[in-house]
């Protein structure tokens, strides 16, 4: 009786095991069938190929139309190791054809080996006619894959357009849409508009027979996806402007940039050294950015925008306004200068010109001793109950001015200079400073930063009299009515427009009367100008110059900044003069001026050594 009933219970405990197993074995077969889709994708993989189709870059025209940055054919080589023909693969015949070479198509093939399904790139940057020539050789396991290169028909514009590269692994861990090999804009317009501009992927869907040879499209495309080309852009940029500007800074460190008061479109922006975006193009783009990133002069680095640059007496200007609207100035107040301005032992020096002189004067002869004046009253103010207080007031205008932050331009890596707050003397001078510790902050000078484009755009503030709107590169998107609405908005200073038309005279004076910036001067053109010679402890003195023209109704406002240019009057204001020139009258009426600035090398000891 006990070995029936412990016969029964083995029984039921086998069939109970034989039916759990069954479950399980059920289980993973509607697993496999219904959810997992692996066996189903390796299956497909059997008998399809998806090939990426990608897109046309969108290309870049300046305001007139011209091409900026173009979109031309070339391919991409790929092998599928598993279906090549190891045998009669003729290796030195698809080298000579692609332009490659033996060792670095073994490495491929070796990659291409580790995962024999996957596509793997083998080669890049193959022009339409080798890729005729490969087609016509009948490599079993390679294809062409249709891309586009970036061309730049008239190589400028490096720093401000930026370029194309294939994107990093850190790069895709940020953006999960691209893939490795995909290319991205880095720097300038191609950066900055890089989601309009990449346009979006397709794919096609290709169908093999049991040999693994090429039959056509799956279910004759109806699962394929056409590429979406990338959008045009129109660009604020005036090429003509753009080729004037490169050529008269070549030779020389520093910047340029102009910009249209009315609207804030950037009309030019250049940064020197630059490069040729074309340089950063094809398969010697590696060699060619090493060589660009090792030289001293780091020519891509876009000073327009990045470089911080003491602004010198052009920031008098602003001084001027400062303390008209504080009261503290008024146009006809004299003040004298015997070759600079002392109090004790402090002396900043000044050039020889006739004494005392009015707000006017001063402008137009560039006198420091003038704007000490006007600086120290503007700290001093009793209503401001001390020094420290006044010098608050003072920065909160300055600030005011685009200085000491971002304006918001549409270049993702813009500078925003700086402009010292008093916890910076706090804490250097141990509480105990006053307006004479920072005087030199009334010329420009000290520990204050600015931008090229941030001086452009002080241009632009005084030509509209008081409010400038946003700099911007880019005019136009194909399929899009208007820009961002930031790029529309007004921006006022904490000055008064009223006060503006006494610096303007100032302006105009220097250039047309008796001032620093008479080499500056267009016949049948009211040019406003300001020399600026910003002082520099590593060597020769900086040269710049601010300008705008006409008078009323502006069209161009330039800043152009030399480094180690000497006076504002020697390298900066012929190279804004010459440009203000083309943009005014279309033609350049001193082609024998053009030929002594092309030729004006500068020597910069900061980069040398």
């Amino acid at each position: 009786m006990i070995d029936r009933e412990e016969g029964y219970r083995r029984m039921k405990t086998l069939q109970i095991v034989v039916f759990v197993i069954f479950g399980l074995l059920m289980g993973r077969v509607a697993y496999i069938q219904l959810i997992d889709t692996r066996y189903k994708e390796l299956a497909r993989s059997n008998v399809m190929r998806r090939e990426v189709q990608y897109p046309p870059r969108g290309e870049v025209f300046d305001r007139r139309g011209a091409y900026l940055a173009q979109s031309r054919e070339c391919y991409d080589l790929m092998v599928v190791y598993r279906e090549m023909d190891k045998r009669g693969f003729d290796t030195a015949r698809l080298c000579n054809i692609t332009g490659i070479t033996p060792r670095r198509l073994r490495q491929k093939l070796a990659d291409a080996r580790v995962s024999p399904r996957a596509p793997v790139l083998v080669a890049n940057y193959i022009p339409k006619e080798d890729k005729l020539r490969f087609d016509a050789g009948g490599f079993r396991g390679f294809y062409a894959v249709y891309r586009t290169v970036r061309h730049y028909p008239l190589s400028v514009g490096g720093n401000l357009l930026g370029y194309v590269g294939e994107v990093s692994a850190s790069y895709l861990k940020n953006n999960p849409a691209y893939r490795a090999g995909d290319y991205v804009g880095v720097g300038g317009v191609e950066s900055a508009y890089e989601p309009l501009l990449r346009g979006r992927k397709g794919v096609k869907i290709l169908e093999r027979d049991t040999h693994g040879a090429i039959k056509g499209s799956y279910m004759d495309g109806l699962y394929d996806t056409l590429p979406e080309p990338g959008r045009h852009l129109v660009s604020t940029i005036d090429a003509r402007l753009q080729l004037l500007g490169e050529e008269l800074m070549r030779g020389k460190v520093g910047a340029a940039v102009a910009i249209e008061p009315a609207t804030g479109e950037i009309l030019m922006m250049v940064s020197s050294p630059t490069y040729d975006p074309d340089d950063l193009v094809g398969r010697e783009r590696g060699n060619n950015y090493m060589k660009l990133l090792h030289n001293k002069r780091n020519p891509m680095f876009n000073r327009a925008v990045k470089g911080k640059y003491p602004p010198g007496s052009t920031f008098k200007l602003v001084q001027g306004l400062i303390g008209l609207q504080e009261g503290v100035l008024r146009t006809t107040d004299l003040h004298p200068c015997h070759e600079g301005y002392s109090v004790g032992r402090l002396h900043v020096g000044c050039h020889s010109h006739p004494s005392p002189l009015d707000l006017s004067y001063a402008i137009s002869t560039s006198c420091n001793a003038y704007f000490c004046y006007v600086f120290r009253d503007i700290l001093e103010n009793s209503k401001y109950g001390g020094v420290k207080n006044g010098y608050d007031v003072w920065r909160d205008y300055v600030l005011s001015f685009g200085f000491g932050r971002r304006l918001g331009s549409d270049f993702l890596d813009e500078g925003s200079g700086y402009v010292p707050d008093r916890e910076l003397y706090d804490k250097r001078y141990r509480g105990s400073w006053n307006s004479l510790t920072v005087l030199s902050l009334s010329i420009g000078q000290g520990e204050l930063g600015c931008t090229p484009l941030q001086m452009a755009n002080l241009a632009a503030i005084i030509a509209n009299r008081g409010y400038y709107y946003i700099p911007h590169i880019v005019k136009q998107i194909e399929g899009c009515d208007s820009l961002d609405a930031r790029f529309y908005e007004k921006h006022y200073t904490k000055v008064d427009p009223k006060h503006f038309e006494p610096i303007v005279e100032g302006m105009w004076r220097g250039v047309h009367v008796d001032g620093t910036s008479r080499a500056a001067r267009l016949d049948g053109y009211d040019v406003c100008g300001k020399t600026g010679t910003a002082q520099n402890p590593r060597g020769r003195d900086h040269s710049t110059f601010l300008s705008f023209a006409p008078k009323d109704h502006p069209r161009i406002a330039i800043s152009v900044y030399v480094e180690n240019g000497g006076f504002g009057a020697s390298a900066a204001l012929p190279i804004a003069s010459l440009l203000e020139e083309l943009y005014l009258t279309d033609t350049i009426r001193r082609p024998e001026l053009v030929e002594r600035i092309r030729n004006m090398q500068i020597y910069y000891p900061a980069y040398d050594r």
